[in-house]
This record gives C-alpha cells, structure tokens and sequence, in this order.
C-alpha cells in the first residue's frame, strides 16, 4: 500500500489543516473557542465582556460556561451576582490548568500538521 498520494496531485503546494478539541462521549468540552473565552474572561472580569469580544451571544458564552462547569470536577469559571459594582466573573486555577495545557497540546498538533505538509510536498 502506498504511504504517500504525491503521485495523485498536481504540483501545486499542498497544506495539511486541522482543529483540535478534546470532548467526551456527549459533547466538546475544551477548544480554541472555549479557551478564548476563558482567556478574556480572565482579561475582563466578565462573561458578557468576554461574550461582546468575541462577537457571541451572552446566552452562547453562559452555555460554553455551563458546559465546561459541569464537565469538570471542579469549577472552571467562578460567577458573582450583582451588588454595587455588578456581577463578574473569575477564572480558577484549574482553568488556568486547562488552558496551558490546551496550549501546549496545540503547539504539538502544529508541529504534526507541519511535518505531514513537508512529507505531503517532499518528493
């Protein structure tokens, strides 16, 4: 069985793509989009902020949220209600967990994606 489909192509440069997310059997947990919110939840306090800066609905943003808090052994994304100055929103330490390892995990996938370009180009 052939390992390669140069033979196939035309002499045009090819790229190997992908996305990368972890999920369970039920639904996405952690992906670029999920890690982005958490970031700017983190940067800005807020839900609703983090939501306005991505260009997404507060309601998608809560889900995304919700989703995480609960397929987590530990909450991800702390909420506070109200008061004199509004609510807010923290990050917890397990996010911060998270999100490093996301990162690292997306840099060995760019790594991967990159080799398989240069075989996908090499003759």
């Amino acid at each position: 069985m052939e390992t390669s489909i140069k033979h196939l192509l035309k002499d045009l440069n090819f790229s190997v793509k992908g996305s990368l997310w972890i999920e369970s059997a039920e639904e996405r947990f952690l992906g670029p989009g999920r890690v982005e919110l958490l970031e700017y939840i983190d940067e800005m306090g807020s839900i609703n902020r983090a939501a306005k800066q991505m260009g997404m609905s507060y309601k998608k943003a809560w889900e995304m949220v919700n989703s995480l808090n609960a397929q987590s052994s530990r909450p991800l994304v702390l909420t506070q209600t109200g008061g004199e100055k509004g609510g807010g929103a923290v990050i917890t330490k397990e996010a911060r967990e998270l999100i490093a390892f996301y990162h690292r995990l997306r840099q060995r996938f760019q790594f991967f994606l990159e080799e398989e370009t240069k075989q996908l180009n090499t003759d």
